[in-house]
């Protein structure tokens, strides 16, 4: 599986929205060639490194196939195009139905792993302009998937995303991100989740609680940005 980098996009930490956490969502696309270290691309800032960035979320890949599905049910406006859900990699060709946590990819230089999917939260939503947007990527599993670094190296628009090695096979992105968004899982699939070693730090954690019976994550909060009280 190898598909082409259609376009990159890297973000800087602003104030988008008033009284509200700062933001690097609004991606920009760029040319020529950018260093990825064990952080991913170097030119690229997060915000908030609690939730997004770190080791285990370096890298967003999104499959711009979903663009077309967005714009068809009325989501975002006809010609939308890719970075608008912030995503550093747009590509044709991949999705979370065909990756699985654990692949270990090639990206232009560089080897990286799937380490999970996106959790929405409600920056999505403010960006887009669409209140319901980050519920809906999560009701959908469009939410693209994160990778850690397992090699530096350069990449830039053209170069190709090659599955090198697939350690996982039972566990598509699609459904590990819907078993983790929904916590609608069987005790047996939590347990091995919890510890699987691909799997992100936080989702192991997530899945360990589910696997103790825990199913009551709050997520009011990342959904719609409300504090709790």
């Amino acid at each position: 599986m190898t598909v082409r980098i259609d376009g990159l996009f890297f973000g800087k930490v602003a104030q988008r929205w008033d009284g509200r956490d700062p933001s690097a969502i609004g991606k920009i696309p760029v040319t020529g060639y950018h260093e990825i270290n064990e952080f991913g691309f170097v030119s690229d800032e997060q915000a908030d490194l609690k939730n997004h960035g770190g080791h285990d979320k370096a890298i967003h890949h999104y499959a711009t196939d979903h663009y077309a599905d967005w714009i068809a049910e009325g989501e975002v406006p006809d010609g939308t195009k890719p970075a608008t859900f912030g995503e550093n990699i747009a590509s044709f060709g991949m999705t979370e139905k065909m990756l699985c946590i654990g692949d270990t990819l090639r990206l232009g230089t560089a080897v990286v792993q799937v380490s999970q999917g996106r959790q929405p939260c409600w920056k999505v939503s403010a960006h887009t302009t669409n209140k319901n947007m980050a519920y809906l990527f999560q009701k959908t599993g469009r939410t693209g998937w994160y990778y850690r670094v397992l090699e530096s190296g350069i990449a830039g628009v053209g170069d190709t995303v090659s599955l090198l090695d697939r350690t996982q096979p039972d566990w598509t992105v699609e459904r590990v991100t819907t078993a983790r968004l929904t916590r609608r899982v069987s005790e047996a699939d939590a347990i091995i989740l919890a510890v699987m070693p691909e799997l992100a730090d936080g989702w192991r954690s997530a899945f360990s609680k589910m696997a103790n019976g825990d199913f009551g994550e709050n997520t009011s909060h990342r959904l719609t940005g409300e504090k709790p009280e």
